[in-house]
């Protein structure tokens, strides 16, 4: 048997494709310095407004902190069990702006005893007197009703006297701590002055 081997070449189908035109290499590296240049340009302008941004947040954080409310954490126990050691709460700077401080408003102040920071109760206000008797609290003569105490709580004072009288003068006030046995308050270091009360503790 004899093996035919045909001579006759496959047909080649070719197909023509067009190539689009591209730009010389020298044209593209000639533009592409002014495209670094507008790039690097605007990095300046966008760090300014940036920095700017920066510089305005920080100055709005410490308008607000300084004037109308931050937050404070309670250091020591001597407002237990209305403030809890290490909590931490809001501080109204703006409280008393438009009004004077009240009974039992939670105040925050410059301790006169440390020249610290310091947490306590306003118990009485400008003129009026304070008698402690017998584990009572009077103001102006009545007996003080303190729901915010723990049971069975007694107000003594740091001094030998069984009773003690004291009065606030003007623009001062009588403050206390609401852990009567471990707080460092007004029986200590009497009324303290208008001043000297930086805002009003916010309870959540």
């Amino acid at each position: 048997m004899t093996n035919k081997i045909s001579n006759q070449t496959p047909g080649l189908k070719l197909t023509m494709v067009s190539v689009p035109e591209t730009r010389p290499a020298a044209q593209v590296f000639a533009q592409s310095p002014a495209r670094f240049r507008t790039m690097f340009g605007s990095f300046p302008r966008h760090l300014g407004t940036l920095l700017l941004i920066l510089v305005l947040s920080a100055g709005c954080y410490a308008a607000i902190s300084r004037f109308l409310l931050e937050t404070v954490q309670v250091v020591g126990v001597s407002m237990v069990p209305t403030l809890q050691e290490s909590g931490h709460y809001f501080l109204n700077r703006w409280a008393f702006h438009d009004r004077d401080p009240q009974h039992s408003d939670i105040v925050v102040l410059r301790d006169p005893a440390d020249h610290g920071y310091s947490v306590k109760r306003i118990i009485a206000t400008s003129g009026e007197s304070v008698l402690f008797k017998e584990g009572k609290v009077y103001v102006n003569g009545k007996q003080l009703v303190e729901p915010y105490l723990l049971p069975n709580t007694h107000t003594y004072t740091y001094s030998q006297l069984k009773e003690q009288l004291i009065t606030c003068g003007k623009d001062q006030y009588f403050l206390l701590g609401d852990n009567r046995l471990r707080s460092i308050d007004s029986r200590s270091y009497g009324p303290v002055p208008r001043e000297n009360i930086l805002g009003q503790i916010i309870i959540r």
